[in-house]
């Protein structure tokens, strides 16, 4: 029997798929690939770098100079990931973020504005997921699908769907926690706040909304993949 769109679109069916064994290796293969874009585990790391330089040298330095040693240390760091083998956009996309950064800050005389893009970066972040948790479409499946050829009645499937649920929730969570504590933290004016408030709320929380992330994709992949 043909599922037709009508029936992709009904988000009251239960009813469990077949599961094969090589599905959940798939998953764990798709989402590893995810990862590996967002630069892998220490991606994480390496983007904490330059905060925590510019930081603290802003603490005993004058703004240009601070601006100047964050920007080179970020171009350090560049060159050694790519020395390393890294991805090109994985290693570059750093620079640029910290480029960008030192730009604002040249351009306005405030150092606090070095963490203005993450802010609001954060804000688009919340809106976004939200609002597609309200349109019944959260993100998290929109992606888990488009990574699997798009050709899956996801949404049909009501334990997926409410997996994905709580997965995009979790990230408009983490998005939203860093919009509210950071730009508390930039009205009264403290950059190291700031710093600190980054580095807290950025692998940590992460890693935390990843996890719920990956175990809503598995759980989706044994509900709804099929053995080829």
């Amino acid at each position: 029997m043909t599922m037709t769109d009508a029936d992709r679109d009904d988000d009251t069916a239960t009813g469990p798929l077949p599961v094969a064994g090589p599905t959940s290796e798939n998953a764990q293969e798709k989402t590893a690939s995810v990862l590996d874009q967002m630069g892998g585990p220490m991606g994480f790391v390496y983007s904490t770098v330059p905060v925590v330089v510019f930081a603290t040298a802003n603490a005993f330095l004058s703004l240009p100079v601070t601006i100047a040693v964050s920007v080179g240390v970020a171009v350090l760091l560049t060159a050694f990931r790519l020395v390393r083998g890294e991805r090109f956009a994985s290693a570059i996309g750093g620079l640029v973020g910290v480029g960008v950064a030192a730009g604002i800050v040249a351009w306005t005389g405030s150092a606090k504005d070095f963490f203005a893009i993450g802010i609001w970066v954060a804000l688009a972040g919340f809106v976004v997921t939200a609002a597609s948790v309200l349109a019944r479409r959260p993100l998290t499946g929109v992606i888990w699908n488009a990574l699997h050829g798009n050709k899956h009645a996801w949404r049909a499937d009501r334990p997926s769907l409410r997996a994905h649920d709580i997965a995009t929730l979790a990230a408009a969570a983490v998005f939203g926690a860093r919009f509210a504590v950071q730009q508390w933290l930039y009205v009264i004016d403290t950059t190291g706040g700031l710093a600190v408030a980054r580095v807290a709320m950025g692998t940590p929380l992460t890693i935390l909304a990843a996890l719920v992330v990956v175990w809503a994709f598995r759980r989706t992949s044994k509900r709804l993949l099929t053995r080829s």
